[in-house]
């Protein structure tokens, strides 16, 4: 089959025969005396540049041929300054024009991202930005991620914003809800976390940024600019330069006060199929296709083909864009396993290089088939041959709380028999060892490669799933389930991941996939901080002592085969000793206890221990010394130790 003929008259029969430039430099660049524009495209029969006054509307400056300086590639110099002109790319695909597009590789948009913009990137920068650097991490289980909205954070009117709803709103610092208890950054900053994982933030399709006071709201998986912040996050959608410099500012407002900043990124699909940046410019290559149609591994009406050499290229390439100009510290992949190993492999090779302290993570799954063969997948499965990949543990997501498919099923901690060898395969981080029996391969290679965590946006919130399941349950029994469930995940060998707001018992009203519910669903309401103040206090303790005790996250599987031992307990008890001083901690022995059962558990020990943790209470210090017979009260994590 020919798909395309050139005006060379080259015919193609499939997309592999297209010529590829994986070393070419395709990004707009512009200096004062000149800018150049490139463009890949071997089934264009012609290509212009169109030149505007303003991002949407405007004045058209006239247009500019590309000329095909090799096959499929495409280039001009516009020797002028062009710099704050707004632009457009158009390319003609056998005898017809294509609608205009801003170019996949656009740094900078208009207002709902339509054209783009020809930038000085440099010029964007803050104030002493070239000494702007994140956390450092040795290993990527030390770090503690909290996954927030960003309009969701400071959206609600008690949240004392004075920008709500807005990159710099995350930042502001001296915030207070009306009882005056820290909101925003100051929040996270008392709670203790290390990292915060921002939902989409690039530039998505589905909110219309000049109409900034209509009632509307994404969580943003529909993209429609890769490297460009979103609009509806800045003070000025219409001014390109304006959403650039608030986003580097907020980065730089996060490290200044000890906090990474994870981008969740969407390269699996585009929120257009026909319509979109990758077809206006070369129809089709860029995704998978079954049967003569759009394959839909992502569920969202398409899939993108990582395994192709100008995607995996634009992927690399995206990532490392926001690495490099806006000091990322790490990734989220949405629907990982829909991209292929190699692809994430070189792709985390590559931010490796730029900063070592960069952490990569995903979702190991797809959300329907893919003609890409299972056994290329970046899966949860095949974590072990991504090299410095993590993958969420929904092993232990669903052994905790019950199915995420089924609002009324029961975890460990709500009940369900059966589950204790679940939760001991996600203490120690998916990975091999000897004493966990769950039926499960195990799937990490090392204990960092697994994301432990109860809930995130996707799904009821971990308050809302137990209301729900447990009907007839007291407040307190919930949140006793609730603490219960986060201590086994602050406390276990593999990356900690917290959803906003579950340290205050978030609500979503019982929503279960609140993409695009108004603020009154998504909104963190700050009155739940004053509302919940010993729920959020066990967070905040429990957080302080898993980074004051690197027993908690240690590096190697290697490591934890040789200091973590389970004990033997019984139906609804989960216990295990990390010995030895493991990874160099303090504490020589710690004794940990899970009791999901309504009744408390009592044990006999020999040896002397000290109490770190008991129901509701922590005290890294000590809160008493016990022996002979030691009582685990009813669904409540107990912590012991020596010196």
């Amino acid at each position: 089959m020919t798909l395309f003929s050139t005006k060379a008259n080259v015919s193609y029969r499939s997309f592999s025969d297209y010529p590829t430039y994986a070393e070419e430099n395709l990004w707009t660049h512009y200096t004062p005396k000149k800018t150049t524009f490139k463009l890949w495209s071997p089934v264009a029969e012609e290509v212009v540049v169109h030149l505007y006054t303003t991002g949407d509307g405007g004045e058209h400056l006239g247009k500019v041929e590309l000329e095909e300086v090799d096959e499929g590639l495409w280039v001009v110099d516009v020797r002028e300054d062009l710099l704050g002109t707004y632009y457009t790319f158009q390319v003609k695909v056998k005898g017809k024009w294509l609608n205009e597009t801003p170019g996949i590789y656009a740094t900078a948009v208009g207002v709902n991202g339509k054209r783009a913009m020809v930038l000085d990137l440099a010029a964007t920068d803050p104030e002493n930005w070239e000494n702007d650097k994140g956390p450092d991490v040795a290993s990527p289980n030390e770090v503690v991620l909290y996954e927030t909205h960003v309009r969701d954070f400071t959206i609600s009117g008690n949240s004392g914003s004075s920008k709500p709803g807005k990159f710099l709103g995350l930042v502001e610092q001296g915030t207070t809800n009306p009882e005056g208890l820290p909101t925003g950054i100051d929040h996270m900053k008392e709670l203790g976390i290390t990292h915060v994982h921002l939902l989409p933030a690039f530039d998505y399709m589905s909110v219309d940024e000049s109409a900034p006071d209509k009632p509307q709201y994404n969580w943003g998986y529909d993209p429609q600019n890769y490297n460009v912040p979103e609009g509806s996050y800045s003070s000025d959608p219409y001014r390109a330069e304006v959403r650039i410099r608030e986003f580097k500012e907020m980065v730089q407002d996060f490290h200044s006060n000890g906090l990474g900043v994870i981008l969740d990124v969407v390269y699996n699909h585009t929120g257009l199929t026909e319509g979109a940046n990758f077809n206006l410019e070369v129809p089709g290559y860029y995704y998978r296709h079954a049967e003569g149609t759009w394959s839909n591994a992502s569920g969202c009406g398409n899939e993108t083909a990582s395994e192709r050499t100008m995607m995996r290229k634009f992927i690399i390439e995206s990532c490392r864009h926001w690495a490099q100009e806006y000091h990322i510290d790490g990734f989220r992949f949405d629907l990982m396993a829909i991209h292929d190993i190699e692809t994430m492999n070189l792709l985390t090779a590559e931010l490796k290089k730029i900063n070592p302290n960069i952490i990569v993570y995903g979702e190991g799954w797809t959300a329907g088939g893919s003609p890409l063969p299972y056994t290329q997948r970046a899966s949860k499965s095949h974590t072990y041959m991504l090299k410095q990949v993590s993958a969420f543990s929904d092993d232990m997501r669903d052994a905790l709380k019950g199915s995420v498919f089924d609002a009324r099923s029961r975890g460990f901690i709500s009940g369900a028999h059966g589950m204790e060898e679940s939760i001991k395969f996600g203490v120690i981080g998916s990975i091999q060892h000897p004493e966990v029996h769950s039926g499960r391969a195990a799937w990490a290679r090392e204990p960092w490669q697994s994301v432990s965590y109860v809930s995130c946006h996707d799904n009821q919130t971990l308050y809302d799933k137990l209301k729900v399941s447990c009907e007839g349950a007291s407040e307190e029994e919930i949140v006793n389930m609730h603490l219960l469930a986060n201590a086994v995940v602050l406390t276990s060998q593999g990356i900690p991941f917290l959803h906003a707001g579950v340290e205050m018992l978030r609500t979503k009203k019982g929503e279960h996939n609140s993409y695009n519910l108004p603020d009154s669903i998504n909104q963190i309401n700050w009155n739940w901080k004053t509302s919940h103040k010993d729920v959020f206090a066990y967070y905040q303790q429990l957080i302080s002592l898993r980074r004051a005790h690197p027993a908690f996250s240690m590096p190697t599987a290697e490591m934890v085969y040789h200091h973590l031992e389970f004990v033997k307990t019984s139906p609804g008890l989960v216990g295990f000793l990390l010995k030895g001083n493991a990874n160099n901690d303090s504490w020589k022995n710690i004794l940990i206890y899970y009791n999901a059962n309504k009744s408390a558990v009592r044990f006999t020990s020999r040896d002397e221990w000290q109490v770190a943790v008991k129901g509701k209470t922590i005290n890294q210090a000590g809160i008493e010394t016990v022996r002979n017979e030691v009582e685990v009260p009813p669904v409540s994590m107990l912590m012991l130790f020596q010196e």
